[in-house]
C-alpha cells in the first residue's frame, strides 16, 4: 500500500476560484505537478465558488469532518494535529492569506478564515491552526533577478529582527515552533551567528 493513499492534504490557503482554475486555482497546480500521481491521496478542497465568506465556513467543516483517527484533536485545545505544516513566507512576511496589519492574523476562533484583500478573495487557515502540527516547516528557496539575494531579507525580518511584531510581519508568529529550511543565498542576512552554524 502505497503512502499516498494514507495521506490528507489541507490548503493553507487558496484563492475562491474553481478547482480546475489551472492559472489561479492551487489545486490545479498542485493536481498537474504532483498530486494526480499521488495514487489514492485525499485532498481536501474547495467548493469553488467566489465567496470568500461561504467558502470559509465550508472549508473548516470539512476539515472537522475529518475523523480523529486521520486528524486527530490536541485534547487540550481541540486543534487538529497534523504530521506536517509546510509554509511559505511572502517578502512583507504574510503565512498563508495571513497578511501585516490586518486583523485576520490576530484571530484565534475560527479554523478558517476569509480575507478579502484582493479579488478574487482568499481564505487560510488561521495562525493556530498553521501551528497545530507535529512538524512546521518554513520553506525558502530560490534567486531572481528582481531577488537576487532570495528572501534574504524577510527571513531576516522573520528569525532575527527584535522589533517586528505578529501584526507588522505575520511570519514571527512561526518563530517558536517552525523548522526554517533556507538555501544559502535566503539565510544570508541572518548573521554570523546563525550562518556559522551552517558551515
Amino acid at each position: 500500500e502505497e503512502w499516498t493513499s494514507k495521506t490528507t492534504l489541507v490548503y493553507v490557503n487558496h484563492k475562491c476560484v474553481k478547482m480546475d482554475d489551472g492559472e489561479l486555482a492551487t489545486h490545479a497546480k498542485a493536481s498537474k505537478l504532483f498530486l494526480d500521481s499521488w495514487e489514492g491521496v485525499n485532498a481536501i478542497i474547495m467548493d469553488g465558488t467566489d465567496d470568500g465568506q461561504a467558502e470559509a465556513a465550508s472549508y473548516e467543516n470539512k476539515i472537522r469532518q475529518i475523523s480523529d483517527d486521520v486528524l486527530p484533536k490536541c485534547q487540550e485545545t481541540g486543534l487538529p494535529i497534523f504530521d506536517l505544516s509546510l509554509i511559505g513566507v511572502g517578502d512583507d512576511g504574510h503565512i498563508g492569506s495571513l497578511y501585516p496589519n490586518r486583523e485576520e492574523v490576530l484571530v484565534d476562533s475560527n479554523w478558517v478564515l476569509p480575507v478579502a484583500m484582493k479579488d478574487p478573495p482568499s481564505i487560510t487557515l488561521s495562525l493556530p491552526l498553521m501551528k497545530a502540527s507535529k512538524q512546521v516547516v518554513v520553506a525558502a528557496c530560490g534567486v531572481s533577478d528582481k531577488y537576487p539575494k532570495g528572501k534574504s531579507e524577510g527571513m531576516r525580518r522573520a528569525i532575527v529582527e527584535e522589533q517586528e511584531s505578529l501584526t507588522s510581519f505575520p511570519a514571527v508568529g512561526l518563530r517558536d515552533c517552525a523548522l526554517w529550511v533556507m538555501d544559502e543565498a535566503a539565510a544570508s542576512a541572518l548573521g554570523e551567528e546563525y550562518n556559522s552554524q551552517a558551515e
